[in-house]
């Protein structure tokens, strides 16, 4: 059975949801099993059909229970949830005025703050799923000057390229000119700097050097895919964000 918490919109919206081979009813938890026939007045029907039957002749309809739920569960106060039930009767703002005796401009201002609540629910929702939903790719480094597809890298590519390309000593062979392979091979490269200080152009040389023989190709990728910057007379260089 599923909690409050694992229930989709959708489900609230249809009045059960589905779990295996059963659908069940949110509202009483009556179960219809797929591949059961079901009776139903002078012929059957199926499982989804019966529970869609059911929500309307035991609980009025898919809106209904959901009117009926108490503050813990809408997050509205009694007032507003007799708007809401006055609302899904379809009656006019003249009509709901004069039954709760206020100024039709008064209903129109409630209706417009649902139409707010309703889009600050969506939002809301939105942030909740994308911190639910787990972010495969690696962070992009600050200093990246053109993020696009280059840097949708997940972890299993990056494990996967940096065995392929680092031998046993730690130096690359060969180095990429694919983009993405490149922009990891460099992601691992600026590992060997201090955030911290400068480097002269020298100790900068003697580091990439013992990764790569072309030093000076690597050094210009590094300044080129914003992971260091240098000053203006080439001789001293740091990483950077």
């Amino acid at each position: 059975m599923k909690s409050e918490f694992s229930l989709e919109l959708s489900d609230y919206k249809k009045g059960y949801y589905v779990e295996g081979e059963k659908f069940t009813c949110l509202y009483c938890e009556t179960v219809f099993e797929q591949g059961v026939i079901y009776p139903a007045d002078q012929h059957y029907q199926t499982a989804e059909r019966a529970i869609k039957q059911h929500i309307v002749s035991e609980h009025g309809g898919q809106i209904q229970p959901l009117l009926q739920l108490d503050k813990r569960s809408t997050g509205l106060s009694d007032h507003q949830m007799q708007l809401l039930r006055l609302f899904a009767e379809g009656l006019s703002d003249k009509d709901i005025a004069k039954r709760l005796e206020l100024s039709v401009s008064t209903i129109r201002n409630h209706r417009f703050k649902f139409r707010e609540k309703e889009r600050q629910a969506k939002i809301f929702l939105a942030m909740m799923e994308l911190m639910d939903t787990p972010n495969d790719f690696i962070p992009v480094h600050k200093g990246a000057r053109m993020v696009d597809d280059r840097y949708a890298i997940t972890q299993e590519e990056k494990d996967k390229v940096i065995k392929t390309y680092f031998n046993e000593a730690g130096r690359v062979d060969q180095f990429p000119s694919k983009e993405k392979r490149k922009i990891i091979i460099l992601q691992e490269v600026i590992k060997k700097f201090d955030h911290s200080r400068n480097y002269q152009e020298q100790e900068v040389n003697a580091i990439l050097q013992s990764i790569f023989d072309d030093h000076v190709t690597v050094r210009r990728y590094l300044i080129e895919y914003g992971f260091m910057d240098r000053s203006k007379d080439g001789q001293s260089y740091w990483v950077k964000g």
